[in-house]
């Protein structure tokens, strides 16, 4: 009896006592789970054994329907004038007119210079911002985050109220002066263009050089440094050849996005500036030509797509 006594007063972990077995499923429910797990995994199986086509088959549809029809009937109506004609009439019209070439010089040399005015303001607000320390510089980098989801007629409108012929430097300077005019009328022509693109598009062109400048090893900065090289030198044969790509990618995009620029063009009022998207705008909607406004639009995306080739190789060869 004092055995049995001893025994129960010893813990059950110490006695060694096996766990508790688990609660048993009934056998009903544990069938119905197993036929239906089963199920899942035969429907998983036979979404695998789906042709890869299928599983192809929606993005192409959305990509034919939203893009490519569209696109076609573009390149279909420029080689079919509605008042007839041979299939290439409307390319040699367009081709033979003096405002189709102007309209295309305009915009090569245009795109052209604002990238080359992007890209050199890009790189020295991003060598600042990411190399000279200074208050906000952090902050700046985030604002030109936000700045990038700006639409570019917002710019330009901002341009109008300080540059415009009734803007705040026109005010001012009749103010002071007296005089019944101000000297700033600059921004209805193709310099107030230019200024309005470099200004809209540079943060495109800092956002991904800052990216590239903090991949940078800054030991090879110090090392530069402790030899004796200035910060010229040191920008020239460190730094830059390092974010040439990115350089190389900010720039393309520039050069693209300039080609196909309509808001700052419109918005600036500078009515003797004809871009190309200006014009296909003037055939389609205020001549009703459609042919011709459709046979610029080619010309227009053959320009982009070239281009966008080009950046492909540059950047490949460059390793970007």
């Amino acid at each position: 009896m004092a055995e049995v006594t001893r025994r129960a007063a010893v813990p059950a972990q110490d006695r060694g006592s096996a766990p508790d077995p688990a609660p048993q499923t009934p056998a009903g429910l544990e069938g119905a789970a197993g036929l239906e797990g089963a199920a899942v995994l035969e429907g998983a199986a036979g979404l695998h054994r789906l042709p890869v086509g299928l599983w192809a088959l929606p993005p192409v549809l959305v990509l034919v329907l939203g893009f490519l029809y569209p696109l076609g009937l573009v390149v279909q109506q420029s080689f079919t004038p509605e008042g007839g004609g041979g299939a290439f009439d409307a390319y040699r019209s367009v081709f033979a007119s003096s405002a189709f070439r102007e309209a295309l010089g305009t915009t090569v040399w245009l795109a052209v210079g604002a990238t080359v005015g992007c890209l050199v303001l890009g790189f020295v607000l991003a060598l600042i911002i990411a190399f000279v320390p200074f208050p906000g510089a952090r902050a700046v980098a985030k604002f030109i985050d936000v700045f990038l989801s700006f639409p570019s007629f917002l710019v330009t409108l901002a341009l109008l109220f300080v540059y415009g012929t009734v803007g705040m430097a026109n005010g001012v300077w009749t103010d002071v002066t007296g005089a019944a005019d101000g000297p700033f009328h600059f921004l209805s022509t193709p310099w107030g263009v230019l200024l309005a693109e470099i200004t809209y598009f540079t943060p495109f062109v800092v956002r991904p050089l800052l990216a590239a400048f903090s991949q940078l090893d800054t030991a090879q900065l110090e090392v530069a440094a402790g030899l004796g090289a200035r910060p010229a030198r040191i920008v020239r044969q460190v730094i830059l050849p390092e974010v040439l790509p990115a350089l190389a990618a900010g720039g393309s995009l520039v050069l693209v996005m300039c080609l196909n620029e309509f808001g700052i063009v419109l918005f600036t009022g500078a009515k003797d500036v004809t871009t190309l998207p200006m014009l296909i705008y003037g055939k389609a909607i205020l001549e009703s030509d459609y042919a011709a406004a459709c046979v610029v639009a080619v010309v227009n995306i053959v320009i982009s797509v070239g281009l966008f080739g080009l950046y492909r190789v540059v950047s490949k060869r460059a390793g970007a």
